[in-house]
């Protein structure tokens, strides 16, 4: 009897730890079931934690995160930047579908029995997956924080009646590429929402050239010289130009250029022709005469390089090859010996015009602007083996042939006119010219200096005559202006 009531005991004991072990169970699988309908308590979206909460509750607290404005510190100034003032966007359902994937994708039994036994699981990190506009972000830095906030710099400004030019006050502007990277990085951070934007300092920078060209008119005011100038000058580094005519005080229209007597800058497209007609390498003897041509000013050196292109008609050669490169105002129309017959009278656009004339000499003509161009086309041959020069000229002119052209410029050292205005050891790439009774005075100049390189020519006309002793000062003025323009001081 006693072995029947014993078994009758642990019978029912084990019915009755059978049944509060599923109830137990029971009890867990619901907790299980309510929790994994909600995010693991070490899951982070974004970097935010959402552990416990439903969809719908972390896509809230993502707004709310990430919809707090960025703290922009510039200066003393402090600027809350609304994130979606830049198109600042979070992809939500892009990412509650990633943490729902590992909220419900793993097996129901095997994370039951993991939740069972107290088993961590690894950590659950979402990345933020969002977007803002960078163009929409320099707009606002720009607009909103540059234009308001910047200090920008006041350029140097020319001295009036001289050469030099007052100091400039550098500037603190934004750095803008840092700014965009830092905000960026902010706006993508739910607790780093403060950036300390910096500035970089600004040179002071040029005057513009216009107030250059009201200085250089100012300094022809200031010279005993009363005969007309013009002038025209190329920054070679970003094209920009001035050109203008000048005389008591009054500008003289330049559209078309004043025909100007060329003298002897007429050499520079007689040079140009030569090295055309020899495809870029000139022949011992031949560069002995150009050398001659060029450093000496030699005349009889040049009939003889004409003659070349042939005995008769070389000078009418020289002038076909400056149409074919667009100079429709720059010829020669005879050789310069004593005697030579005009080969043929030249019309152009310059000396018909009606208004203002330099009685310029029918043999041979061009103009400021022109000859500057024609300069131009030789200085970007040289640097790059490109440009009009030998576009017109292909497979007879090179870069080397436009270096050697420059290297014999350089043989031309007067020392006087644009020479005479820049520092010694300066390289001046020019040809000078005037006429024998010196009505007509001219440069023309590639000029090398370590502020930037730039192209100056200057004819001046005065029908006085002799003029050379007024004029040759104010070439001079002009030339070192350009110069200081070029080369401003860093204090």
């Amino acid at each position: 009897m006693r072995i029947r009531g014993s078994s009758f005991f642990l019978r029912w004991a084990s019915l009755l730890f059978i049944l509060l072990a599923s109830v137990l169970t029971v009890v867990q699988l619901v907790q299980y079931s309510l929790l994994r309908a909600s995010y693991p308590p070490d899951m982070t979206i974004a970097e935010v934690p959402v552990g416990g909460l439903d969809p719908q509750a972390a896509a809230q607290r993502l707004l709310q995160v990430y919809n707090l404005p960025v703290e922009l510190q510039y200066g003393t100034e402090i600027i809350d930047l609304a994130p979606a003032v830049v198109g600042f966007e979070l992809n939500i359902d892009s990412m509650l579908a990633a943490a729902d994937l590992q909220r419900t994708g793993a097996p129901f039994w095997g994370g039951f029995w993991d939740y069972l036994w107290n088993r961590s699981s690894p950590t659950r990190q979402i990345p933020l997956v969002a977007g803002f506009s960078e163009e929409r972000l320099r707009g606002y830095l720009q607009n909103e924080i540059s234009t308001r906030y910047d200090q920008l710099p006041v350029p140097a400004q020319p001295v009036p009646g001289s050469t030099e030019f007052s100091a400039g006050i550098p500037g603190q502007v934004i750095d803008l590429d840092r700014a965009v990277a830092l905000i960026g990085d902010a706006l993508e951070s739910p607790s780093r929402r403060s950036v300390l934007l910096t500035s970089v300092r600004t040179s002071p920078g040029r005057p513009s050239l216009q107030s250059l060209a009201t200085q250089l008119k100012q300094l022809i005011d200031s010279s005993a010289y009363d005969g007309l100038m013009d002038i025209f000058l190329i920054d070679l580094q970003s094209n920009s130009k001035i050109h203008f005519a000048y005389r008591d005080g009054e500008d003289i229209g330049v559209n078309p250029d004043i025909a100007f007597t060329a003298s002897s800058t007429i050499k520079i497209p007689v040079m140009i022709s030569i090295f055309k007609q020899y495809n870029g390498v000139l022949p011992e003897d031949i560069a002995s005469l150009m050398s001659s041509m060029i450093a000496k000013s030699d005349n009889a050196a040049t009939d003889l390089l004409m003659q070349t292109l042939d005995t008769n008609t070389g000078p009418l050669i020289v002038t076909e090859t400056m149409q074919a490169l667009g100079l429709e105002n720059t010829f020669i129309a005879g050789y310069f010996a004593p005697g030579s017959f005009l080969l043929r009278p030249y019309s152009t656009p310059s000396n018909r015009r009606l208004d203002i004339s330099t009685d310029p000499d029918v043999y041979n003509q061009t103009t400021p602007a022109e000859m500057g161009t024609l300069l131009e086309d030789i200085y970007m041959c040289s640097q790059s083996g490109g440009g009009a020069l030998v576009a017109a000229l292909p497979g007879q002119i090179d870069q080397q042939a436009c270096q050697q052209m420059i290297n014999y410029l350089q043989e031309d050292r007067l020392g006087a006119l644009i020479q005479a205005g820049v520092p010694e050891g300066t390289i001046v790439a020019h040809k000078h010219g005037y006429d024998n009774e010196i009505f007509h005075i001219s440069d023309a100049a590639i000029i090398y200096t370590p502020g930037g390189n730039y192209v100056l020519t200057i004819y001046a006309y005065d029908p006085a005559g002799y003029s050379w002793n007024l004029a040759s000062p104010v070439f001079a003025s002009i030339s070192r202006a350009v110069y200081n323009y070029f080369n401003l001081s860093s204090d």
